[in-house]
């Protein structure tokens, strides 16, 4: 079967983008084909089966710009039809939405002003998000936590027939034939640390939204002894706007903050470092987390994070309760860093080896190959 997976941007560093080239791999792993239409790609391209189409997306304001490349997937689809398209952005015409993003319209009555809602922004993407989860729509939607099913169909009254929750992706690859010794010494060697560092590690493209500045204020915190060997290692590449440098130097501590940029060895990071620090302002699911639970990591985050609740069962880390206390979450680190952290990451891979054993590697791709054939035998029986 021939699929097209829609997604506005694709960096290789982040959460949804590696999701959709995840899921894209393993439908062509089992024998289909996958056409990526997208706006802009960074990092190597897709092979085999999995081709990538960029399109132009031109315009001014930011929902200008999404309409002329909506336009162009649309356009494109119908010169190279598709059994199935499945949207890792929110749009018209999809089949399936893989739904990594927080409800448009609650945000926008919740935390925006009337004066917002005026807006054509506003019109566009409340259209976009309509589309996907209106009663009338027939686009099946798989979500990554029962939180956000819950909010959709307040919002939305979505059927329940067309909510399908996911288990939570463990990528037992990005760390097989890994040794822990040597990622740490790699880590080290990386960032030219001492062998006794402690080093916390954040992973995230929004400075703010990921929380990477309650991190710095933490840091800053620690008692003297501890902070002077103590070091920050933030991967990703923030927006322009981001403060991480002012923020380190105001607090004292910019030769212990280190931007780490978008980098393709979190895994080795991960292994390395001794916790992922993840304070979240908002954060649908956060992958990140389960990538950390799988490298039995410590993790710790905030409760508005999806997949807190993992972290909590299994007994993984330090979910910080909300409102968000500064006070609480400078106490967490330091308790964290001088506690033995052996516990934290035995409950983490006991906790995620039991969801593999219980969940098939590939389920979204399972899922999405099966609304296909759905779709075609519907199609097969209207015309007999």
């Amino acid at each position: 079967m021939k699929f097209a997976f829609t997604i506005f941007k694709y960096f290789p560093y982040g959460g949804v983008q590696r999701d959709m080239l995840r899921i894209a791999n393993d439908c062509a792993k089992l024998g289909h084909t996958v056409t990526i239409y997208t706006g802009e790609w960074r990092g190597d391209k897709p092979q085999g089966n999995v081709q990538h189409i960029i399109l132009p997306s031109k315009g001014l304001l930011n929902h200008q710009r999404y309409q002329c490349l909506l336009d162009a997937m649309h356009a494109a689809l119908k010169l190279e039809p598709v059994d199935f398209v499945v949207g890792f952005n929110r749009m018209e015409g999809l089949d399936a939405y893989y739904a990594a993003d927080p409800c448009f319209i609650a945000r926008a009555y919740e935390e925006k002003s009337w004066f917002y809602r005026l807006s054509a922004r506003f019109r566009f993407f409340k259209r976009c998000e309509n589309a996907v989860f209106a009663k009338q729509s027939n686009c099946e939607i798989l979500l990554l936590t029962s939180r956000d099913k819950m909010e959709f169909q307040h919002w939305y009254q979505t059927p329940d027939s067309r909510l399908h929750l996911l288990p939570p992706n463990i990528p037992v690859d990005k760390f097989k034939n890994k040794d822990r010794t040597s990622a740490r010494s790699y880590l080290l060697k990386q960032f030219d640390l001492p062998e006794q560092a402690n080093v916390i590690l954040t992973v995230g493209s929004a400075y703010i939204r990921k929380g990477v500045d309650r991190v710095i204020t933490a840091l800053a915190a620690l008692p003297t002894a501890v902070r002077d060997n103590t070091w920050l290692v933030a991967v990703g590449e923030y927006e322009s706007s981001n403060t991480f440098n002012k923020d380190a130097k105001k607090l004292g501590i910019a030769g212990r903050c280190i931007q780490a940029g978008g980098r393709a060895d979190v895994a080795d990071l991960m292994l390395g470092a001794n916790l992922l620090a993840h304070p979240a302002r908002s954060e649908l699911a956060g992958l990140v987390i389960i990538e950390a639970m799988t490298a039995g990591l410590p993790v710790l985050l905030t409760d508005v994070c999806g997949y807190a609740s993992h972290v909590k069962n299994a007994g993984a880390g330090v979910v910080l309760d909300s409102p968000f206390n500064q006070s609480q979450c400078n106490q967490a680190l330091y308790a964290m860093l001088m506690a033995d952290s052996l516990t934290w990451a035995q409950g983490a891979i006991d906790y995620t080896q039991n969801i593999l054993r219980n969940s098939s590697p590939s389920s979204e791709a399972d899922l999405i190959i099966g609304f296909a054939l759905t779709k075609q035998n519907s199609k097969n029986n209207e015309a007999d």
